[in-house]
């Protein structure tokens, strides 16, 4: 006869008679590291990114070769549908560098706000804003630039050396130096992001009360769906970007009679039917 012995023998990972129950969970439970992170389990991937923060690094190479001030800007508001670009530019004082600062988009609100009293307390810093006319005018990158550049001018000092967030250099009387993802790098680009930041959101609150029923206070004029929904039932404000394509269709739903219509270049009119058949007569009274 063949008995179950599963019956007999207790599970592998069961407690033994007599254990606590604490020791059971405490055996369940997944080993932790030294921090207190819990060890992903094998075949998974657990592994942590870190992000480095920026560093001042570049700007005292700079220093030690004797070239100073050296500034650090950047912008805020290219992407939205309403509102103006503000830009901002930033010589950092080497002796007294704020803790924490950070590209903007890793910072809270709050933690923006604070660094931005500080950078304000300790740093030479400039402000420019492109309206929306301007924006509509010469579009979003030149609008951009020309603001970046006149933060630039607009510092107490004038720099001997420029970093740029981006690829595109300015046309400065100092060296410019055009850095892609510079508010993660450099720190004087950084404080400029933070210091453009926090400015155009306290400008788009501003918006909010002049415009209620869009959410500038909330969404700083992206194209969120509340921002696209309020556009496509209120239509758009004085400060939405004119040729940002929902702000025209929500134009030329609301108001249709500013929408100029496109001529089509294939359509044949009937002034031009007449002018031809007139030619061809006159063409063949001669022969």
């Amino acid at each position: 006869m063949i008995r179950d012995k599963s019956t007999r023998k207790p599970a592998k990972d069961a407690p033994k008679k007599g254990a606590s129950k604490k020791d059971a969970a405490r055996k369940a439970a997944p080993a932790k590291t030294a921090k207190g992170a819990a060890k992903a389990p094998a075949g998974r991937q657990g592994a942590i990114i870190a992000v480095a923060s920026p560093t001042f690094r570049r700007e005292r190479a700079l220093i030690k070769r004797g070239i100073w001030p050296v500034a650090g800007c950047d912008e805020a508001g290219r992407g939205p549908l309403a509102g103006p670009v503000v830009a901002a530019a930033v010589i950092l004082d080497p002796d007294r560098i704020p803790r924490g600062i950070d590209d903007s988009k890793r910072l809270t609100a709050e933690e923006r706000e604070r660094l931005f009293d500080k950078i304000c307390a300790t740093a030479q810093v400039s402000v420019a804003v492109a309206s929306r006319s301007r924006i509509d005018r010469d579009n979003i990158l030149r609008a951009s630039l020309w603001a970046l550049k006149r933060a630039v001018v607009a510092l107490p000092d004038a720099p001997r050396h420029v970093f740029v967030d981006g690829r595109d250099r300015l046309d400065t009387a100092c060296d410019c130096e055009a850095v892609i993802g510079g508010d993660g790098i450099v720190l004087s680009i950084a404080a400029a992001s933070i210091i453009a930041k926090v400015t155009r959101d306290r400008l788009m609150c501003a918006l909010a009360q002049d415009c209620p029923g869009y959410g500038f206070e909330q969404h700083k004029g992206y194209a969120v769906p509340e921002h696209l929904d309020a556009l496509d039932r209120l239509g758009p404000t004085i400060h939405h970007r004119s040729f940002f394509a929902p702000v025209a269709a929500a134009r030329a739903k609301h108001m249709p009679w500013t929408v100029e219509p496109v001529r089509d270049l294939f359509a044949v009119t009937e002034m031009e039917v007449q002018l031809e058949a007139s030619v061809e007569i006159d063409a063949s009274a001669g022969l």
